[in-house]
């Protein structure tokens, strides 16, 4: 069977109408729009209201980065989802799937929290590279309101919701320079949004955990150091897979999570501040869509043009990170 090379060819995202400002948080919240602003960056987030799915948000996103490709839904031959949050806990991926009418898709969600798009991307790239499908749609979407504690000032300013997208298709040069992933379980506990069983006794002796999911935890300082150590080191292994040197980068695309670590990343691998792609002022940390929004505002702004290169890193929980190293278009 014959390699291909992939080229992401379509860019989409999508955001709630509502926004929550640091000032309205100072309601919930004994907080001040200068101690979020200067520890995070994040000014304001987008909030998905009760009647707003995660599946409507990815539907489109979806269909802006199909147009952008020039495609039709009926060409996708498989649909990724990278998500923590569904609408559906069996995955959201095939309701997507329905509502873009992309009758020939194959659709499934995986999770790598805020990680996902990264990993995403590169797993549906081996679907390209093998030759087994020609048009992926690459979702990353997640509504972290719904699982935020609005009364832990440490996490609750944090997070907002969003859906980014991207199209990847077969190509004669391959787009995907180089990648790495990373995961490791032992420093799972710095960031969670756990199941708690609630023990119900069926029979004498036959007890089952009935319950839900509580609100996200995390250790901040533990999840700053993790991502400042790792991230600079995980880009440069998928750079020297690429065989490229930092110099060549363009854009430095980095997860939303906070700015002062997509500061202290770009200071450690010496990429100048006018190379740093940074939007989370306006949208917070928005999980597996924080990358790909990014990206497609980008684009649409003509900052990111045809053939640059662009360094992406995604860490979050797991604990996982990984980098990709790509060139946007054909």
């Amino acid at each position: 069977m014959q390699t291909l090379g992939i080229a992401i060819t379509g860019s989409g995202s999508a955001v709630p109408a509502t926004f929550l400002d640091n000032q309205g948080l100072m309601e919930l919240v004994e907080t001040s729009d200068e101690w979020i602003t200067t520890r995070t960056g994040i000014r304001q987030r987008r909030l998905a209201n009760v009647g707003e799915s995660l599946t409507d948000l990815a539907t489109a996103a979806g269909e802006a980065a199909i147009a952008m490709a020039g495609i039709t839904p009926q060409q996708l031959d498989l649909i990724l989802l990278a998500t923590s949050t569904p609408d559906d806990l069996f995955g959201s991926a095939c309701q997507i799937q329905a509502k873009l009418g992309a009758t020939r898709a194959v659709a499934f969600d995986m999770t790598a929290a805020c990680s996902g798009f990264v990993f995403g991307l590169v797993t549906a790239a081996q679907f390209i590279r093998t030759g087994v499908y020609q048009n992926v749609l690459l979702i990353g979407a997640d509504i972290l309101s719904r699982w935020v504690d609005w009364q832990d000032r440490r996490t609750c300013v944090l997070f907002g919701d969003a859906a980014g997208a991207v199209v990847l298709q077969a190509n004669d040069s391959d787009r995907l320079l180089g990648f790495e992933l990373r995961s490791d379980g032992t420093q799972n506990d710095c960031l969670n949004l756990p199941y708690t069983p609630d023990a119900t006794e069926l029979l004498p002796g036959v007890v089952v955990g009935r319950g839900n999911f509580q609100p996200i935890t995390m250790n901040g300082k533990e999840v700053y150091r993790f991502a400042v150590q790792q991230v600079p080191e995980v880009i440069d292994k998928a750079l020297f897979r690429a065989n490229l040197s930092v110099e060549e980068i363009d854009w430095l695309l980095l997860h939303q999570a906070n700015q002062r670590i997509l500061d202290a990343v770009a200071q450690r691998l010496n990429i100048p501040e006018q190379k740093v792609i940074s939007n989370l002022a306006y949208y917070g940390n928005t999980s597996a869509a924080s990358i790909p929004l990014a990206l497609d505002e980008a684009i649409r702004q003509n900052k990111i043009k045809p053939n640059d290169i662009i360094a992406a890193s995604g860490f979050g929980a797991g604990l996982t990170w990984g980098a990709a190293i790509f060139q946007w278009g054909r």
